[in-house]
């Protein structure tokens, strides 16, 4: 029988995603206007912020730029936001863009590389826990001088090489292994990766808040209060410091005692066809692929020195290293070069549609309140309350947004006397540490681990939106606690013994 015209528009509609959830965005689609225009477009707002981390969170049912992008159509439609203001959004935000679009397309001509250094690294290190421990570290170090986004590029690029080695060999024929045993072995092997790629990404929130070329709301605050690469360490210092031991050691926790997901090995089966898979490329490696190895090194050498020294915005230093990987490699083809933008651009897209929610959050004035509570309180309060406000808004919105919001009005009240220089640098600490720290605890609130849920690899780990905040949430729990404290017993004292040893001399502003 010949299916009708509703029915196959129904089936065309998300395509294979669930009824209830197809159901469920035209609900939304149907209640919005009716709120915006007869309620409230206060409530509007925050209830289309609602539903889009609610796409979010259904990653793995539907990718969250197809339902995203239409609630946000909708919201310019109707008046919640104006093209235009999406429009400067995008180019306050194009560095980050360039960032996606480059950045993570050289990284994929450095495969052969990364796949080579973190083999032996994975194949060396038994110790599961040390192991986790040297991917946040790297992570860490790696996210203080490049950009997250950059560092959970690579790492993903690692784990999906080492994902499709596996899936090659045990999907061959010949591979003598039951089935039952493959499956239970295909589970650990995902558990396993799983808790790397989170270990790696809470390594980018420990390190990324450090330095002010970290996150891209780092390079925001640190010009708005006219700080240096050293000035802003040495203000930091005191809070992130503490919370870098403390996020160690959580690590090294929660994978000794098997806690939130954590703790699964790598199975000696999947071990073999890696050790297997690694000799047979070093039997098969020409003197042109040594070459090739030896160029990509000094290629990453290039990035790390040029993103340290800031010698270029990130997406424009991101294709300096295509340019160079492609020429010296021998990569001149349209379709290879195209292969390596795949991973990027749905997410630059979907990244797009969150700055339209930006423009939402913008014109609606969604923190207004918020920010005028804080900036009534006492000075004392102003800092836990920056640090409190911009670490749950940050969870469920943009936390380079943010940043940028609070440190726009911090510096506001500083230029019209309501607060002294002092004042408005511990609120730029508290706002660069409360976008960075206690936001681990959702995907939306991390680029990092946005990008990472939207990756090719999380479906084939099993890694959805509530996993993630599930797995992250000790972190985020020790994160913002430890750094809470530091902010009201460690940061104000430490402050004034750098100034009186003249380490740190207030610019002007």
């Amino acid at each position: 029988m010949e299916m009708t015209w509703g029915r196959a528009l129904q089936r065309n509609f998300l395509g294979q995603s669930p009824d209830w959830y197809k159901a469920l965005l035209l609900a939304f689609l149907l209640i919005n206007p009716l709120i915006f225009f007869f309620v409230s477009p206060f409530l509007a707002g925050w209830l289309l912020m609602a539903e889009f981390v609610f796409t979010l969170g259904m990653a793995l049912k539907c990718h969250p730029l197809l339902p995203g992008g239409q609630l946000m159509l909708e919201a310019i439609a109707i008046g919640m936001a104006s093209a235009e203001q999406v429009k400067q959004e995008l180019a306050d935000n194009l560095e980050v863009l360039l960032l996606l679009i480059f950045m993570v397309a050289g990284i994929y001509f450095m495969k052969q590389l990364l796949l080579f250094m973190f083999t032996r690294l994975l194949l060396t290190v038994r110790s599961k826990v040390l192991l986790s421990l040297t991917f946040c570290l790297a992570a860490a170090f790696l996210s203080a001088f490049l950009d997250a986004l950059t560092v959970v590029a690579v790492v993903i690029s690692v784990a999906t090489g080492f994902y499709q080695i596996y899936h090659r060999v045990s999907s061959d024929p010949g591979y003598a292994a039951a089935d039952h045993r493959q499956r239970d072995t295909l589970e650990q092997f995902r558990a396993f990766l799983r808790s790397l790629m989170m270990q790696a990404g809470v390594g980018t929130a420990l390190g990324g808040v450090m330095t002010m070329v970290g996150e891209p709301q780092n390079l925001i605050i640190a010009h708005a209060a006219g700080w240096d690469f050293a000035g802003f360490f040495l203000r930091m210092a005191p809070m992130t410091m503490p919370v870098l031991l403390c996020g160690i050691l959580t690590s090294m926790l929660v994978e000794r005692f098997r806690l939130f997901g954590y703790g699964a090995t790598l199975p000696e089966e999947v071990r073999a066809i890696l050790l297997q898979s690694e000799r047979e490329s070093a039997a098969q490696r020409t003197r042109q692929d040594r070459i090739k190895l030896f160029i990509q090194a000094l290629i990453g050498v290039w990035l790390i020195a040029a993103l340290a020294l800031h010698l270029a915005e990130v997406g424009l230093i991101g294709l300096s290293v295509i340019i160079l990987a492609t020429s010296l490699c021998g990569i001149t083809d349209e379709h290879t070069l195209g292969q390596a933008f795949t991973e990027a651009l749905p997410f630059t897209a979907l990244l797009t549609v969150f700055f339209a929610v930006v423009a939402v959050i913008i014109e609606q004035q969604l923190f207004a309140p918020l920010i005028a509570f804080v900036l009534q309180a006492e000075p004392d309060a102003q800092l836990g309350w920056y640090y409190v406000f911009n670490g749950l808004l940050s969870s469920i919105s943009d936390n380079v947004f943010v940043g940028s919001v609070f440190i726009n009005e911090a510096r506001h009240a500083f230029t019209y006397g309501a607060i002294d220089l002092r004042q408005y640098e511990l609120l730029a600490i508290a706002t660069n540490t409360g976008t960075n720290l206690p936001s681990v605890a959702t995907p939306n609130g991390q680029a990092a681990f946005l990008f990472l849920l939207t990756s090719a690899l999380a479906p084939l780990i099993r890694l959805s939106y509530g996993r993630m905040v599930w797995m992250a949430l000790p972190f985020t729990v020790v994160m913002s606690l430890v750094g809470y404290s530091a902010l009201h017993w460690l940061l104000m004292p430490a402050t004034e013994m750098l100034q009186q040893w003249g380490w740190l001399i207030a610019p002007p502003l």
